[in-house]
């Protein structure tokens, strides 16, 4: 199948490449030229805008930071959506807020296309495995038919329900996994405080009733995960900024619904402290700095 790919980030990137290797043709577009040249040497054609990664495509993928710059590939002078032909569905992996989703797809159904909202979870590891669960939000028949194509980049592909539902799942999926996160920073650092060996309480923590993700395969305290960031300077995988805008995007949609999440606004006043501090742009699991700062204050 002939693919437009629009966003070669630390995940779109991984994901493309798997594209390629599953025997797709790819036309993609991305504003770092670095990330462009890498996946021409893998094999996809290179774009100089979304208009003519959209051009000639029987499937359209977006995979962007936030909902204003979906917005901005979508309808910009040189966006998807003056290029794409009828017909032709677009798939956006992005993690946005429910609404935003449903919006664009109103746009797409202006002008004849389909979209799908289809956000992703796994890291970086998952994107580059092959074994992300894709959460999509499209009707039965449009599932079917992308399917075959996010098996391509993932392992478990769910339909979450219609239009945004893919949104509401990945929220609350990324809203306990800033809980947990940060869960696991408190009680490694109290830890170490304590004098336990981290490794030792690591390891009792992954054997009992604590286990999480956040503490048997991302762990934050370094050393204790050779895969994990923490192990690499909290380099790669997914920006705390990142995680602050989807807590954030669960806060507004809390406040939609009347619902309140207690958890989830101090998870948020914690990345907003890091963020503060600099350290957006390491991995989330650098929450434990909070903790280790104020350990070497007292």
């Amino acid at each position: 199948m002939k693919i437009g790919f629009v966003g070669l980030g630390n995940m779109g990137a991984p994901m493309a490449r798997n594209l390629l290797k599953h025997g797709h043709a790819l036309q993609a577009f991305d504003l770092s030229e670095a990330a462009l040249r890498a996946l021409a040497d893998a094999g996809a054609v290179v774009c100089s805008s979304p208009k003519a990664a959209a051009t000639d495509v029987e499937l359209m993928i977006t995979m962007l930071p936030a909902a204003a710059h979906v917005r901005a590939v979508l309808t910009g002078e040189q966006g998807v959506l003056s290029g794409i032909s009828a017909g032709v569905t677009i798939v956006d992996s992005s993690t946005i807020d429910p609404a935003s989703a449903q919006d664009f797809a109103k746009l797409a159904a202006a002008q004849g296309n389909a979209f799908v909202d289809a956000p992703v979870s796994g890291g970086t590891g998952g994107a580059a495995a092959g074994t992300l669960t894709f959460m999509v939000g499209a009707n039965e028949t449009l599932f079917a038919a992308v399917n075959p194509v996010l098996g391509a980049m993932g392992k478990n592909i769910v339909r979450c329900g219609d239009t945004g539902m893919g949104q509401v799942a990945k929220i609350c999926n990324n809203l306990l996994l800033g809980i947990t996160m940060t869960g696991v920073a408190e009680a490694m650092s109290l830890g170490a405080a304590l004098g336990i060996d981290p490794k030792v309480l690591a390891g009792i923590i992954n054997t009992s009733t604590g286990r999480s993700w956040s503490s048997d395969t991302y762990n934050p305290f370094p050393g204790i995960i050779e895969s994990a960031p923490a192990s690499r300077g909290y380099t790669g995988g997914f920006g705390a900024d990142l995680m602050l805008k989807d807590l954030g995007l669960a806060a507004e949609a809390a406040r939609s619904a009347k619902q309140p999440i207690f958890m989830g606004a101090l998870a948020q006043q914690l990345y907003q402290a890091m963020s503060a501090a600099g350290r957006g742009g390491l991995d989330f699991s650098a929450i434990i700095s909070l903790y280790e700062r104020r350990a070497r204050q007292s």
